[in-house]
């Protein structure tokens, strides 16, 4: 670990180690196989020349192929590949050793029938995402959202001090801020979860030509629909060679737009840190500084907004240059491609940080009072629209003049100017019954 290059594959790497399933060569090969032997078993069933139907215990026997993989299987496909210098047809002919062990010599052909090596890897990589967002991203973001949704139940009604342009505002509530994140993630997730997975699978260049022409008598377009969607993906229906992976820009996009409230979030965090709005948990030996033994720093955030914005940088690459390629296909969205994983995985790591933060946020509610106290200028906006509704001459002016620019305007400046004004004394008793505290909304 010490001599990986990546810090996901060094420092970080027992953070994300369960992604190794998802994104490693080792799970690439895999899903390839699966979509390989899938396929094969499917066409098995379509009473297709010179290949007959097996029965449950062989489709069993090969469905172990890719359920039981192991690294010695990837290892052996890899050597494959040193000769055939193609990582698809390695796959192919590692299948082709497995199914004659397997009494299935007849019908080898039938493996990668019709088929390019694009319609494989276009197929496993939708997998590998659709399962990893099930299984890691999904229930990870989940768990953030469970924190954050528990902040706004225990912060509750807790008056805080808004702070617009970076200047006192209404005040709102600590409760309340929390909500409009979990608000927007909440809004977010529902939206990747709208989105569809999808694959290509179309042959060479697109049009499943190799199919058609050796048995013009079948229905392809339904049948490799009906395979795709038996994978639990959608199948593409007009391609060249290779996916146009708009679909797949749209899931990146919409995970970035996931780390983009998450960065945001994070940077809310660390400044009411800063105001003292929040204190930290002390964890027994740890070192907030080299040279300040005093420090308690917010590093949880930090380490989380800078995964979040490394993984925002992959993902915008991702959804940029992979639904582009030259007429048919070109190889750079291979090489692409083959980097899924890393914004997936600074990702989790941010997740990880963000809750890890979370549970050693102590609130400090004395300062934010303190912080209400200090800032009767805010209730002006309150009086002011009273004034309005009863008819008062520029009460905006009013206000203006008493509060803007002063360096500091207290309970008794706010109440000495409401007991000058011309209004009934029911109205000045609702005036002065307004302060910091009580003038936050309906949240």
């Amino acid at each position: 670990m010490l001599s990986a290059i990546s810090p996901i594959d060094g420092r970080y790497h027992s953070k994300v180690s369960e992604l190794n399933q998802y994104f490693s060569e080792q799970a690439l090969i895999k899903y390839r196989v699966k979509v390989e032997v899938e396929y094969y078993i499917f066409l098995c069933g379509l009473e297709l020349k010179n290949l007959s139907p097996i029965n449950e215990n062989t489709i069993d026997s090969l469905r172990k192929i890719y359920l039981d993989f192991t690294e010695a299987d990837g290892q052996a496909i890899k050597d494959i590949e040193k000769t055939t210098n193609h990582d698809v047809k390695a796959v192919e002919y590692f299948l082709k050793e497995k199914m004659t062990a397997l009494g299935l010599a007849s019908s080898l052909e039938y493996i990668h029938f019709g088929l390019t090596s694009q319609d494989i890897n276009n197929t496993a990589f939708p997998l590998m995402i659709k399962d990893a967002l099930a299984s890691s991203y999904i229930p990870s973001l989940k768990s953030v959202l469970k924190a954050m949704e528990s902040f706004v139940e225990e912060f509750n009604g807790i008056p805080l001090l808004a702070r617009t342009h970076g200047q006192p505002a209404s005040p709102t509530t600590l409760g309340k801020e929390f909500k409009v994140f979990s608000e927007r993630i909440n809004a977010q997730l529902e939206l990747l979860n709208s989105l569809p997975i999808k694959a290509k699978f179309g042959g060479a260049t697109g049009n499943i030509n190799a199919h058609k022409v050796t048995f013009p008598d079948k229905d392809w377009i339904a049948l490799n629909n009906t395979f795709i969607a038996s994978l639990g993906l959608t199948r593409m229906q007009t391609t060249t060679q290779i996916a146009h992976y708009d679909h797949l820009a749209a899931i990146f996009d919409n995970v970035k737009r996931i780390n983009t409230i998450l960065i945001d979030y994070c940077r809310d965090i660390w400044t009411y840190i800063s105001m003292d709005y929040f204190k930290q948990k002390v964890v027994a030996n740890e070192v907030g500084s080299s040279a300040m033994p005093h420090k308690v720093n917010p590093i949880d955030f930090e380490n989380a907004e800078g995964n979040l914005g490394i993984a925002n940088a992959v993902l915008a690459h991702l959804s940029e240059k992979l639904p582009i390629s030259r007429l048919q296909r070109d190889l750079t969205d291979s090489t692409v491609l083959r980097n899924v994983g890393v914004p997936f995985a600074h990702t989790l790591i941010a997740f990880k940080s963000i809750l890890k933060g979370s549970g050693k946020l102590l609130l400090n509610k004395p300062k934010l009072e303190a912080d209400l106290e200090n800032n009767w200028a805010v209730v002006a906006e309150a009086i002011q629209n009273i004034m309005r509704r009863e008819g008062y001459p520029k009460p905006y002016e009013a206000l203006k003049s008493l509060t803007r620019g002063k360096a500091k305007i207290g309970k008794e400046d706010i109440h000495s100017f409401i007991n000058t004004l011309d209004l009934d004394k029911e109205i000045k008793a609702e005036l002065l019954a307004i302060t910091p505290f009580n003038y936050i909304g309906y949240y």
